[in-house]
């Protein structure tokens, strides 16, 4: 099966279709980010479809096989950042053994609660727990003919929209095992991250840190309102690099942020720079912008989960290769996605940020929302996080995007994003 595997891939590779296209069209590919209670990544669960209707509908064991087939077409290791991958699993995929493939140490199995515990199925769970697979189990509600499952489990995932308080804390007392975690599903506010806390979750997936309690009366801190002084000097056509160099060298820990990141491979920069104005004359002024605005990103998203720094990366850095398909510019979408997150890193509303920032007045209604050209892009890839595929899809179709060329943008981005947050 691994040669079967291997051998369509490679034959792609040598016909030149592009990473993440297949032959009945677009092959998508999405991640969700799995954090443990120090709001480091634990995992990703990993979302595949291919073509117009989602992946798990119709057949699900040809939907497993084109599953395995993605995951060695994207590349495991691109996909899952060196983090857990968790992978949904049909009972075929299981008990044929198709998950070989994947790496057991680095894999979590997640059994679909559609599936039913037969001796057949339990005992494939045993063989590969045994090869060093993790087991996981799906929107989990407790019967008692799944105890099979429950003992070789590692990981129990809860939705919290599907049960309350009570249900949960019925279940975590009746199956508790020291070595078993249990993961919320579908937090989606900084409340039910808290409430989940305390209920003993330890793992939790949902975009709540996306969503922090805004504080309206908040004031952005005097540190980043000297950021955004350096992000409106950015903006110019011409810049004065003894001033840039002044303001930026009056924030240390930009300074230190700004001159490791241009002396990374994400810059390319073929000598050592030790200066903010030689890094400036180094690199140009339109890579340094992008590398400025990078490090001020970091410095904002200071103290919040990792997370969200790679988010802004995977958005800045996306939108930034899209651009050419919509006629927009390269740099100034880059600064829209790196920006989009600000809300969440700095705890302050979008419209009460959205006037400090200098940016044309079609870029600041994109970053609050506004249905405008410019938001095309961030609009298209932030309902790509969501799975909310056929809502991408349209945005596709009315603006002419190539989808091809979308998902390929979103794997070269997620490789750039983890670059750049090695040197953060």
């Amino acid at each position: 099966m691994l040669m079967t595997f291997e051998t369509r891939a490679a034959d792609r590779a040598r016909s030149g279709i592009p990473a993440g296209a297949s032959e009945a069209g677009v092959r998508y590919v999405a991640r969700q980010p799995i954090l443990d209670v120090r709001g480091q990544v634990y995992g990703y669960e990993l979302l595949f479809r291919n073509g117009p209707e989602a992946i798990f509908s119709g057949d699900g064991n040809l939907a497993t096989r084109t599953m395995l087939d993605n995951a060695l077409i994207f590349g495991w290791d691109k996909l899952a950042s060196g983090a857990m991958a968790f992978v949904n699993c049909t009972s075929e995929a299981l008990i044929d053994a198709l998950v070989d493939i994947l790496p057991p140490a680095a894999t979590v199995l997640e059994i679909l609660e559609t599936l039913e515990p037969t001796p057949e199925l339990v005992e494939a769970c045993r063989k590969l727990k045994a090869r060093g697979f993790r087991i996981a189990l799906d929107d989990f509600v407790w019967r008692p003919e799944l105890d099979p499952l429950v003992e070789l489990a590692d990981v129990i995932k809860v939705d919290f929209t599907l049960s309350d308080a009570a249900e949960r804390s019925w279940l975590i007392n009746r199956l508790g095992r020291k070595d078993l975690l249990w993961l919320a599903e579908k937090v989606e506010t900084q409340q039910e991250h808290e409430q989940a806390v305390a209920e003993g979750f330890t793992l939790f997936q949902g975009y709540y840190f996306c969503r922090p309690i805004l504080m309206a009366n908040h004031k952005v801190p005097a540190n980043h309102l000297s950021q955004i002084e350096i992000l409106q000097m950015l903006r110019s056509d011409q810049i004065d690099m003894k001033e840039l160099a002044r303001l930026v060298e009056r924030e240390a820990s930009l300074t230190y942020r700004l001159l490791k990141l241009v002396n990374s491979p994400v810059c390319a920069v073929r000598q050592e720079v030790r200066s903010v104005e030689a890094a400036l004359l180094a690199v140009g002024q339109n890579t340094f912008r992008r590398i400025a605005t990078l490090a001020i990103t970091c410095e904002m998203s200071a103290g919040q989960p990792p997370e969200l720094l790679r988010m802004a990366f995977v958005r800045g850095r996306f939108c930034e290769l899209m651009a050419a398909q919509l006629g927009e510019d390269a740099t100034e979408q880059y600064l829209l996605g790196m920006l989009s997150l600000l809300p969440a890193m700095l705890r302050v509303p979008m419209a009460q940020l959205t006037p400090t920032l200098p940016l044309r007045p079609e870029i600041r209604l994109a970053l609050e929302g506004a249905d405008v050209p410019e938001q095309k892009l961030l609009h298209w890839l932030e309902l790509h996080e969501q799975v909310n595929w056929n809502a991408s899809d349209r945005i596709a179709l009315q603006t002419g995007l190539h989808k091809e060329k979308l998902i390929a943008g979103y794997a070269e981005a997620l490789t750039w994003a983890e670059a750049a947050m090695n040197f953060a």
